[in-house]
């Protein structure tokens, strides 16, 4: 008999992937969290029927998240980043010697339990002495910082259960009031393809572009994300993302990656049309 893991990713798209076993199965106080193990994409993160991150092309996000960030601005010291309970984000940042400080924020516990016993490839970094974990609500505890971060990292699910108000304008103040001088915010900003997910990436970006005076979007290729096309966002007070980029001076710290590099960071700033277009209209 062969088990197979089907997410719906719209009501007419559906993608399978075929599996070894179930690792793990539980309901939090958030979100029902699952882990199996599948015969192409290793194991894989499910919460609330959505596919998190996969063995296979986790790194494509994690690098894509943190890397454009850091290779524009190369003082980065003190980081926030709200969500990423799997670890993936934090093991990226903990690369870079030149950060003194990582708080990590996530509300649901369990995550990073799960993450620490079945996804070691991203949790192994979670216990780095630089990393402070709190588990909290990440839009309580941004509200009141100043001048704190050098970076605030919105590495959070779509915007429905736990991750909705991650997406709101109010947070996203909060996020521009801890930020220093040179900060950058970096969001995931979801999809342009489909329509539910395109929905939710005009939102966000006409939030932030009526917050930071440089805000950007870049694209990256998510295998097992719906349609493949994703979005992160970049927003800053000073610093722009290609005009402030040194690609030679992030060569130089010698960083092995798979999927970043100095080329990409630049080509992926180049959007399609149809995604320009999106980004340009009001929200709605």
């Amino acid at each position: 008999m062969e088990l197979w893991y089907t997410e719906n990713q719209t009501p007419n798209v559906k993608f399978s992937m075929k599996v070894k076993s179930h690792l793990y199965s539980a309901k939090s106080p958030f979100q029902q969290i699952d882990v199996i193990d599948t015969y192409e994409f290793g194991r894989v993160l499910v919460i609330d029927g959505w596919t998190m991150l996969t063995e296979k092309d986790e790194f494509i996000y994690h690098e894509m998240i943190t890397h454009v960030a850091l290779a524009t601005n190369p003082e980065i010291k003190k980081v926030l980043v709200i969500g990423a309970g799997d670890g993936g984000t934090v093991r990226e940042l903990t690369r870079y010697n030149s950060i003194e400080k990582i708080d990590m924020v996530e509300i649901d516990e369990t995550v990073v339990m799960v993450a620490k016993e079945f996804l070691p490839f991203t949790a192994n970094k979670l216990d780095d002495p630089r990393v402070n974990l709190y588990f909290e609500d990440g839009i309580k505890f941004v509200e009141g910082k100043n001048n704190e971060y050098d970076l605030v990292i919105v590495d959070s699910t779509d915007p429905i259960g736990p991750g909705e108000g991650l997406f709101t304008t109010e947070f996203y103040k909060n996020c521009s009031n801890a930020l220093t001088e040179n900060g950058i915010l970096v969001n995931q900003g979801e999809s342009p393809y489909y329509q539910k997910d395109a929905r939710e990436m005009k939102r966000a970006f006409s939030k932030l572009k009526k917050i930071f005076p440089i805000c950007e979007a870049y694209q990256y290729h998510m295998p097992t994300y719906p349609s493949g096309h994703w979005i992160f966002g970049f927003a800053s007070k000073k610093l722009h993302p290609i005009k402030d980029f040194n690609g030679e001076n992030w060569e130089k710290l010698g960083l092995k990656t798979k999927y970043y590099n100095k080329r990409i960071h630049v080509g992926a700033f180049a959007l399609p049309n149809y995604v320009i277009e999106q980004l340009n209209e009001q929200e709605y």
